[in-house]
């Protein structure tokens, strides 16, 4: 069966601009279940009668669920259509909801989480949406992308508090019921708006000065660019994951309890969404190189903010910024594979990189937690996350460089 793509002229047209909102929508939908775990612990934690780490089993291989479905999501983008992975991904939100909604054993309930909510629900909306999106937009392709990505924190702002109110009113159980309905429903509906494929044809002025028979991205060969990417994804996430997991248990351990670490991350995840629509449009203006190379400096200064500075306003203030700093990096990936990468293979190089971004915080989140087990400080994990994040502002700098090296040459 031939594959019908969209004529070149759609690109950056109002068909792009009307498809970027109903994806938008689709990536809050599909990021439901990544937020909502946490407000369910302490009811799951109480009602299953195991212990805190238990309960977190189910959240640890949500997140891997995620980060290793998004490879095969792309794969699926890449030959049959975004449509296809979002129809995979309904079905995976409303099995996974419902099944955990009626699940008395936390193993059952976390392998539910781990293979329908994260490898079939959730990997086939982000990896997907921002691939697919970078090949609709051309001139404003950073800022297309970082509003599409944004989906996903603006469903940390949408999801919890719902979900608070539904277990507040009606139970976790019947909470998840409804999640999984609306969630997989309407994610099913705007699946079928989603059938046309992007244009093919139309592959950016970097990515043809570097195709020569075989592509060489910054004068590489294409796996070795690949693999420099998927570490760069995981150093970055690693170090992202540190604040972001633990913030709240930090407050508390300085004594401020942990509503204050609460209020720390949603201010955090909020400067997230402004970071990531700034971000991206610096992203067409300076590309995804540059991009990433300013948001992993900015970020390795922010961490470093946290060592000398623990008072209750200046975490506030550090949180702010971290959230300002943090919040582009993970889409000028996306941005990066666009540029240099084939078109055709955008979904399936994205998919990759994002399953590294996901592991980096599944890793990160243990390590700081395995480092203040063994230190009884976080000042020992702080210091391991910028450790990491000197690695990703390394390749950063080193694909930099070789860009430069290209364009001379």
């Amino acid at each position: 069966m031939t594959v019908q793509h969209a004529p070149e002229h759609l690109i950056d047209s109002r068909y792009a601009l009307w498809r970027l909102i109903k994806a938008l929508v689709i990536m809050v939908m599909g990021s439901s279940c990544m937020f909502i775990v946490s407000v369910v612990l302490p009811e799951v934690q109480a009602e299953f009668g195991v212990s805190r780490s238990d309960a977190s089993l189910p959240s640890t291989l949500l997140w891997i669920g995620f980060g290793a479905g998004g490879l095969l999501m792309g794969r699926v983008s890449d030959r049959w259509g975004v449509w296809t992975c979002l129809l995979i991904g309904a079905a995976g939100l409303l099995i996974g909801f419902v099944w955990a909604a009626h699940t008395t054993d936390i193993l059952v309930f976390a392998i539910v989480h781990g293979l329908f909510l994260g490898f079939l629900g959730a990997s086939a909306t982000f990896a997907p949406l921002v691939a697919d999106t970078s090949l609709w937009w051309n001139k404003r392709r950073g800022i297309a992308v970082a509003i599409c990505a944004s989906g996903n924190y603006l469903a940390g702002a949408i999801w919890p508090p719902l979900t608070q109110w539904g277990v507040s009113t009606i139970g976790w159980r019947e909470t998840y019921i409804w999640v999984g309905l609306v969630s997989g429903v309407s994610m099913a509906l705007l699946a079928f708006l989603m059938r046309r494929r992007p244009p093919l044809a139309q592959v950016s002025a970097l990515a043809n000065n570097l195709v020569a028979g075989v592509a060489r991205p910054f004068g590489l060969n294409i796996n070795h660019a690949q693999f420099l990417m998927c570490v760069a994804g995981l150093a970055c996430c690693v170090a992202m994951s540190m604040p972001q997991v633990h913030i709240v248990a930090y407050c508390a351990d300085l004594g401020y309890g942990p509503a204050r670490g609460a209020e720390m991350l949603a201010l955090m995840l909020g400067c997230g969404i402004v970071s990531r629509l700034i971000s991206g449009a610096i992203c067409d203006r300076i590309g995804g190189i540059r991009t990433l190379l300013l948001g992993s400096a900015l970020q390795g200064i922010a961490l470093f903010m946290f060592l000398p500075f623990d008072g209750l306003v200046s975490l506030y203030l550090i949180s702010a910024l971290f959230g300002l700093f943090q919040g582009g990096i993970v889409p000028s990936y996306a941005i990066i594979i666009r540029e240099y990468f084939p078109a055709a293979e955008a979904g399936r190089r994205v998919g990759s990189v994002i399953m590294c971004t996901m592991f980096g915080m599944a890793l990160g989140g243990w390590m700081s937690g395995k480092i203040f087990d063994l230190t009884g400080s976080y000042q020992m994990a702080m210091i391991n996350g910028m450790a990491w994040n000197l690695l990703n502002l390394a390749i950063a700098g080193f694909l930099f460089w070789r860009v430069r090296q290209t364009v001379r040459g």
